[in-house]
């Protein structure tokens, strides 16, 4: 992303519609990384229920720190943000330890909201484990910033990880990012291991999840 953001056009969350499942798993795959790819069958699909990765205890074990996808930096600091939603104000130093999903979405975007679901079931899985979700709200349009919308979203969609408003898009810019929805998804040191722009890959994501928090142990 360009240094004169500020400057520049608003950031387009129809961008996306051309990045539908790439990111980084695409070139995990072409560097010979495997995930368990168990996607939601037909029914599942159409009901809208949200998939589960459940590995055998032979897949888990066969998960090690040598199978990760390689690191890229450590993930940027929450820069910046206005309030936070569901949490005290939280630091990427201060939740190294945990496995860390950063998730940029803004609540009427329509990518974005089928995504949520995923997240809900991932922090209810999760969290006790080491998991820590971080919904990062940017938003496109002005009735997006307002708090009260903001926490209206949240309870339809029943989120109860952190967020953060992040309506300067000070955070947005640390990150790089140019897209909404983008997931990116940390190790316990902190290091950036994954991120996937739009929806899909959730099997794979889960499975890494999985893989991350196994490794830390």
């Amino acid at each position: 992303m360009k240094d004169d953001w500020a400057n520049s056009d608003p950031p387009n969350r129809r961008k996306v519609l051309r990045y539908l499942g790439v990111g980084a798993l695409g070139a995990a795959a072409a560097a010979g990384i495997h995930y368990f790819n168990r996607e939601p069958d037909a029914a599942q699909a159409k009901s809208g229920r949200t998939s589960s990765v459940n590995l055998s205890p032979a897949e888990v074990a066969q998960l090690s720190a040598a199978n990760l996808p390689p690191a890229r930096g450590i993930l940027p600091e929450f820069q910046g943000i206005q309030q936070w939603l569901n949490s005290e104000p939280l630091t990427i130093a201060g939740l190294k330890g945990n496995v860390v999903m950063v998730q940029f979405w803004t609540f009427s975007c329509i990518n974005c909201q089928r995504t949520l679901p995923y997240l809900v079931e991932w922090h209810q899985k999760y969290a006790s484990q080491g998991l820590r979700i971080v919904g990062v709200q940017t938003p496109e349009f002005p009735f997006e910033r307002d708090i009260g919308n903001i926490q209206n979203a949240l309870e339809q969609a029943k989120i109860t990880y952190p967020i953060a408003v992040d309506n300067d898009f000070k955070t947005w810019k640390a990150y790089q990012n140019q897209y909404w929805p983008h997931l990116f998804l940390g190790d316990r040191q902190g290091q950036l291991r994954y991120d996937h722009i739009g929806e899909g890959a959730y099997a794979e994501t889960e499975a890494l999840i999985q893989q991350l928090l196994a490794a830390g142990q």
